[in-house]
């Protein structure tokens, strides 16, 4: 009994950290299509498409078996794939465009700090002081991965956009944490479809640039087709994520999923190192390991919440008439970087 779980705890990890090194290309190799001439719009259409197609086979039959609860969930899926993909990946490639991959991604793992405020605005529920604690890291990191100090000054546009794809992380996690019975597959694929879909049409009204570049990028100081990149960004940055995402996450556990998920921004500083000579300065390092730290915090504070309320919910059953208090857990999906 003991072997087996340690075998499930350590396939589910090894899924899970290859999961997280897979969404961190994709960072990278979106880098080097736009730095191609590819516009942000463009590279984010074709590779939410192009994993929607790719799932579709594995998302097929869950769908099949599940289609009126689809219907019935459609509205959760329409603002998952609009929010929670659409606006997330967009404002990242956008970021990528202006900023160094790692910063960039750092800029939208602060999502998980919006979530909290978020929450505690619409419930009224304090957080727990682990969680101010890591809201004040986050933010003090933050200013250090922007070098507000320093003597250059960021691209505002680009950490605009850096937050526009924070918005959209959280609204992956206040979505995705509602009540779903809809397949974490189908789930994701329909939800890469819809953003694809969105993006498709801005781009044919003219809203968004869908301008193609270069048939060829340069990775690692060489020159590569650019369907090369276009195909890691869709069956490893994308499918293959995602499949391993959900793999890891069923066999330890979405709390245990979410920390894992925080090695994505090391993976990305390194592939983005390897294969475009791109490193964060020595003080945007500092302000990224505080950011990292400050959202540990916030999930071990989250967590310390959610084990209170569950244990006033059972004082609570104990006594005759009185009602359940409602617990919300809105870590169930992995991130869509």
């Amino acid at each position: 009994m003991v072997d087996a779980v340690r075998r499930q705890f350590g396939s589910g990890l090894l899924a899970l950290l290859l999961s997280s090194a897979a969404f961190g290309t994709s960072g990278p190799f979106a880098k080097s299509l736009i730095e191609a001439g590819w516009s942000p719009p463009l590279v984010v259409f074709l590779r939410m498409l192009g994993a929607s197609v790719v799932l579709l086979p594995f998302a097929w039959g869950p769908l099949r078996r599940h289609w009126r609860t689809v219907g019935d969930n459609l509205p959760l899926v329409v603002s998952y794939g609009l929010l929670a993909v659409g606006a997330a990946q967009l404002g990242y490639f956008q970021a990528v465009q202006r900023l160094p991959v790692g910063v960039a991604l750092l800029l939208e793992f602060l999502g998980i700090v919006l979530v909290v405020l978020v929450m505690w605005f619409i419930s009224r529920i304090t957080p727990h002081r682990l969680t101010f604690l890591g809201i004040a890291l986050a933010l003090g990191g933050l200013a250090l991965v922007l070098d507000v100090l320093g003597a250059s000054t960021p691209d505002l546009v680009g950490v605009a956009w850096g937050l526009f794809s924070a918005v959209g992380l959280a609204g992956h996690f206040l979505l995705a944490g509602r009540p779903n019975p809809v397949p974490s597959i189908a789930f994701a694929c329909l939800g890469l479809f819809v953003g694809a879909l969105a993006l498709g049409a801005l781009g044919l009204v003219g809203l968004l640039p869908m301008e193609a570049g270069d048939g060829a990028v340069t990775l690692a100081g060489a020159s590569a087709p650019a369907w090369l990149a276009f195909a890691e960004l869709v069956l490893v940055a994308a499918a293959l994520a995602y499949v391993l995402g959900i793999v890891g996450a069923r066999r330890l556990g979405s709390t245990v999923a979410s920390f894992v998920g925080l090695t994505e921004v090391l993976f990305a500083i390194l592939v983005a190192w390897l294969l475009l000579g791109e490193l964060p300065r020595p003080v945007q390092l500092v302000g990224g390991v505080l950011i990292l730290g400050g959202v540990v915090a916030v999930r071990l504070g989250e967590a310390r919440r959610e084990a209170e309320q569950a244990a006033a919910a059972a004082a609570a059953l104990a006594v005759p008439g009185s009602e359940e208090p409602h617990v919300t857990d809105f870590s169930q999906h992995e991130p869509v970087p």
